[in-house]
């Protein structure tokens, strides 16, 4: 690859299809498609409404989108400075082991950095061995003692009053 023809920015509008596309890619490779529930025009309202709750991060290479990162803004109570919490990032398969994520990384790094952030992090699958491996390699520590929770939001209340 020649990372002349590399290009990584944020995401404007008119890449909200190809972000859709590169998100339903991505759970097709974790083989959660089943998960995707959502829609483009949710995508386009929180990436780019009022107010924004997310942010995307394209991956070009010779004017083909390739991959992407999707990130948003948490808090650290420790360090008492937002963070960025890194939700997705994704390389197509066939454009994998070419620098494009760890270029996309970078960036993140670097705009969390800009933006004067306390720290960047994410989760992983456990057995998503190569991905792990990569981030160990770009010097981020798994943290082996914290476990993902999450509730779903939906009608009728998960929990019950007690």
């Amino acid at each position: 690859m020649d990372k002349n023809n590399l290009n990584i920015r944020l995401a404007t509008l008119k890449d909200i299809e190809t972000l859709f596309s590169l998100i339903k890619a991505l759970a097709d490779y974790e083989k959660l498609s089943h998960e995707v529930i959502g829609n483009i025009e949710n995508l386009e309202k929180h990436l780019f409404g009022n107010p924004v709750y997310a942010e995307a991060i394209i991956a070009e290479l010779d004017h083909k989108s390739v991959g992407f990162a999707l990130f948003f803004t948490n808090y650290s109570t420790f360090l008492t400075k937002p963070g960025i919490y890194l939700e997705d990032l994704f390389v197509l398969p066939e454009y994998r082991r070419q620098g494009i994520g760890k270029t996309l990384l970078n960036f993140l790094i670097d705009l969390a950095k800009k933006r004067n952030f306390g720290r960047v992090e994410w989760s992983v699958l456990d057995w998503n061995k190569s991905a792990i491996d990569f981030y160990e390699k770009m010097g981020a520590k798994v943290l082996p003692d914290w476990r993902t929770c999450r509730v779903i939001i939906k009608n009728p209340p998960i929990f019950e009053e007690l």
